[in-house]
């Protein structure tokens, strides 16, 4: 007997979508069958609905300890799974402390314990010092290191200079964790906007203005320069241009194991959405022109992304306030949204839902070693996320489930609507609700061979 079974839904799978069963026991996929033989303890009507597994967002700022007023792992972690995600990455920077050393992610490890309500592993810090901290985190389970290559907004998370970032780099390749850089150039950046503002320049089309394309363009060569010199495995995180994208696919090509991520508001809006939506729309790298849209979206259909994450990155609303686009805080709470934005935007350009799996599920849980996690397959812990794909309607703050119930989607038409999000076999949310206590649990990465993730 199953202790779970998903019945009559489209199951989609890296070989396509097909009408199956899915068959769940003690925590895990036992089969995936059409008609399905045997019985259950609880059984779910799929029919109508898609059957994905569980997005696993790499890119995720919940920002705890510390400034769980801006979000939290309780929050976070509730509009993570509305919008169908199982397990993320919580990133290490906007906590307090950030996750510099085994003791900060002890914290933080504490803070999300009894409280997350998927599953959530963490990034560790790449700041200038001791490089011994690293090891620390390392042996604490970390997926990697996040390095700013530029100054982070955050006076206790500093950027790393090129020196720094070759010495941190060649210690996470001994540690054989990647390194993932957020990469725009701090002197093109810092001096542009240091003009604008002393000019009076400071609207957002300003910001926008103050951080090129150039800015990013020139830091991913330099940032995959120093993974081929050292052997270090590098992810670079919201890459906005599909220029930067090719950046990365010439690096791979040299022999650099490097691998690169996009984000939906890069996907679906522009600069000029920007100037309509306001500083709720400021990120950065900042979102760019239509034609360097066009040119992200061509990078993505030739295959040359490798995963799509979040950025979620929340606020209290007050931080977005103001006429001064350089004061107020850069980022967008997108976790909610992530795989709506994807089904909305990539079956009109005719990425197949499979494609659209394997970018938020199924990669990023490869890249960083979370066995278990992003597949259907027999044994996979049974991550299920039931998506009604003939819904569309206008996105509304009352859905969105963060602290903050802000978005730069609100009001925009959106396609799919989760259901059901189902983690390790029990259910976690329905349409709108939790519906059992918290039991998210830590990951740590493991070889790919490995059959458990989990602590």
């Amino acid at each position: 007997m199953f202790d779970l079974l998903v019945r009559g839904g489209v199951v989609v799978t890296p070989a396509g979508c097909e009408r199956c069963d899915v068959g769940v026991e003690d925590g895990l996929v036992a089969a995936v069958e059409i008609d399905l033989a045997g019985d259950a303890r609880e059984t779910v009507d799929a029919r109508g609905l898609h059957v994905f597994p569980g997005v696993v967002d790499a890119h995720v700022h919940c920002n705890d300890p510390g400034r769980a007023d801006w979000e939290g792992f309780a929050h976070a972690t509730r509009a993570l799974a509305a919008g169908g995600a199982t397990a993320f990455v919580d990133m290490p920077l906007n906590a307090s402390p950030p996750t510099l050393d085994g003791a900060s992610f002890d914290l933080k490890v504490a803070a999300a314990t009894g409280i997350a309500h998927v599953d959530f592993a963490l990034w560790g810090g790449l700041v200038p010092g001791e490089l011994d901290r690293l090891d620390e985190l390392a042996g604490r389970g970390v997926v990697g290191f996040k390095a700013f290559m530029c100054p982070s907004g955050s006076d206790d998370f500093p950027p790393v200079d090129d020196d720094a970032l070759h010495a941190g780099m060649a210690r996470a390749a001994r540690l054989g964790l990647p390194v993932a850089v957020h990469a725009e150039s701090a002197a093109t950046t810092s001096a542009l906007a240091a003009r604008a503002v002393a000019e009076g320049r400071t609207s957002l089309r300003d910001f926008i203005a103050s951080r090129p394309v150039t800015a990013e363009l020139e830091a991913i060569e330099r940032a995959t320069a120093l993974a081929l010199e050292t052997g270090c495995a590098l992810h670079v995180v919201h890459v906005s241009t599909g220029r930067g994208v090719r950046l990365v696919a010439a690096a791979r090509a040299r022999g650099a194991d490097v691998t690169c991520e996009t984000c939906p508001h890069y996907l679906a809006l522009d600069e000029e959405d920007a100037e309509e939506i306001g500083l709720l729309a400021k990120c950065a790298p900042p979102l760019r022109s239509r034609d360097e849209r066009e040119g992200l979206w061509d990078a993505l259909l030739h295959g040359l992304i490798d995963l799509v994450a979040s950025d979620h990155s929340p606020s209290p609303p007050a931080l977005k306030l103001g006429d001064d686009a350089f004061a107020a805080w850069g980022g967008i709470a997108g976790g909610q949204t992530l795989l709506r934005v994807m089904l909305t935007e990539g079956p009109v350009r005719g990425l197949p839902l499979e494609t659209i799996a394997e970018l938020c599920a199924a990669a990023p849980a490869r890249r960083f070693a979370l066995a278990g996690k992003g597949s259907l397959a027999s044994g996979a812990d049974a991550d299920l996320v039931l998506v009604d794909l003939g819904h569309e309607a206008a996105l509304t703050a009352e859905e969105l489930l963060s602290r903050h119930p802000v978005s730069p989607f609100v009001g925009r038409r959106l396609r799919g609507r989760v259901t059901r999000t189902i983690v390790r076999g029990s259910t976690a949310y329905v349409k709108g609700d939790m519906v059992t206590p918290p039991g998210g649990r830590l990951l740590r990465p493991l070889p790919a061979r490995s059959t458990e993730a989990r602590s």
